[in-house]
């Protein structure tokens, strides 16, 4: 196999990669946080060397406020309120 057919295949798996999780990051949101926090979380635990505490914060989710909006989606509901 030459170089250049196994570098056109590298570049055609990133463009399959970036846009697998392009979908997964717009369809399934919570999804994607689960999975984040799930690979984050025994990284950032109390004994771990200082590179992978930092690696498991860049890998982890944004914090959010608490009760920012119902569905977690664009904070700008309007959906009736429930009596």
């Amino acid at each position: 196999m030459s170089a250049s057919l196994l570098l056109q295949y590298f570049a055609i798996a990133l463009a399959v990669l970036a846009s697998a999780l392009f979908v997964a990051k717009r369809q399934f949101p919570n999804a994607v946080r689960r999975l984040r926090i799930a690979c984050a979380l025994p990284l950032v635990r109390e004994g771990r060397p200082a590179w992978l505490r930092a690696l498991g914060k860049r890998i982890a989710p944004p914090v959010s406020p608490a009760g920012a909006g119902a569905c977690g989606g664009c904070d700008n509901c309007e959906t009736p309120s429930h009596s």
